[in-house]
């Protein structure tokens, strides 16, 4: 009976399951913990190819003086660890960090989408990196913003203002970021500005109206505050006086784009017993609602909008066009300059419009008008 019984000093014993699992636990403690944001650095990589942190540096930096195996273990470790050559700190050291700020009023219309590709193009020209942001239309956060991002070190910003005074970024540009002002003007500091020319296109657009048979034309517009507001219905005005036309005041709408307020005033300005033939949209935002409150009328009403709209060409919807484009373009290269050390007072480049006509500016009015 006693071969039967298993010796305990030399039979294999297999781990209980508790055991196992202290021991993963233990495995699990010994490996370095992965940290987001703990990017690995050329010390890393010079540890892991066994050579000098200057190698890597050479390695990293295209410079002559490694041989072609040590190059070959520097750039295996360099895809090991995934590292990335930190340029903010190499462009730091020679004074500039090859970073722009956009400082937009509303990421989400469609008018500033391709006015910030154009910069970036301009700024990617240059060697920069674009970063940008929206106010949405509030002058506290565009200052928040502009300011955060100059405390980032950016090399200059371009800003579509929400606000009326500017003297925030005073300092800043006193310390050499260079600063450009595009859509509408800076507020109460000189500084470059590219606009579009708000007053001349809305003049155009009018007078486009008044020259089809219409007399009683509304103006739609965003909020007074606004410059390009104030810009295009002043360009409306000088249209009517120009035509010996007068204008009433139930004529004129200005406020918020939102679609119930816009709807509201269009409603109110082609109802009554002497309603409006037409009308004359500020921007984008109101000929869109504008275009919807219109819709199934019995009697058309012509309109012309401010800033060319999507599938304005299939709907037939005339319009006065700015290119956003040539604004960025023109901003971008103008911020650049600045970086480039050219020394110029500031100016304001006002870029021309262009009436598009498609059919419902050239409505007349009906026979009874």
């Amino acid at each position: 009976m006693l071969d039967n019984i298993t010796n305990p000093t030399t039979a294999p014993t297999r781990p209980s399951r508790k055991t196992e699992d202290l021991r993963t636990v233990a495995e699990t403690a010994r490996r370095p913990e992965h940290r987001y944001g703990n990017r690995p650095t050329m010390k890393d990589v010079a540890a892991r190819a066994g050579v000098g942190l200057k190698t890597v540096s050479r390695v990293v930096n295209g410079e002559a003086g490694v041989t072609p195996d040590t190059e070959r273990r520097v750039q295996e470790a360099i895809e090991s660890l995934g590292f990335r050559r930190n340029d903010s700190a190499r462009v730091l050291r020679k004074g500039r960090t090859a970073s722009v700020g956009l400082v937009l009023e509303d990421l989400a219309d469609p008018f500033y989408g391709p006015l910030s590709r154009a910069v970036e193009e301009v700024a990617r020209a240059h060697g920069a990196l674009l970063i940008n942001g929206s106010s949405a239309e509030d002058p506290e956060r565009e200052q928040e913003l502009a300011l955060a991002l100059c405390a980032r070190r950016v090399d200059g910003l371009i800003v579509i203002p929400a606000g009326h005074d500017h003297r925030y970024l005073e300092p800043e540009m006193k310390a050499g970021v260079a600063t450009v002002f595009v859509d509408r003007p800076a507020g109460r500091i000189d500084a470059d500005a590219v606009l579009s020319d708000s007053f001349g296109g809305s003049r155009a657009g009018v007078a486009h109206l008044i020259a089809h048979g219409h007399r009683r034309i509304g103006f739609i517009g965003d909020q007074p505050r606004i410059h390009t507001a104030t810009e295009r219905l002043r360009g409306y005005r000088a249209a009517m006086e120009e035509a010996r036309l007068d204008v009433e005041d139930s004529w004129v709408s200005l406020g918020p784009t939102d679609p119930e307020r816009v709807r509201e005033a269009v409603t109110a300005m082609v109802s009554g017993p002497e309603p409006v033939t037409a009308l004359f949209a500020g921007n984008n935002r109101v000929t869109v609602t504008a275009v919807r409150a219109l819709a199934g009328r019995e009697h058309p009403v012509a309109l012309v909008g401010f800033d060319d709209i999507e599938l304005a060409d299939l709907l037939g919807i005339t319009v006065i066009a700015q290119d956003a484009a040539a604004l960025g373009r023109t901003a971008a290269e103008r911020l650049f300059r600045r970086l480039d050390g050219i020394e110029e007072p500031p100016a304001q480049v006002v870029l021309k419009t262009t009436l598009i006509p498609r059919g419902s500016g050239e409505i007349p009015p009906p026979p009874s008008a």
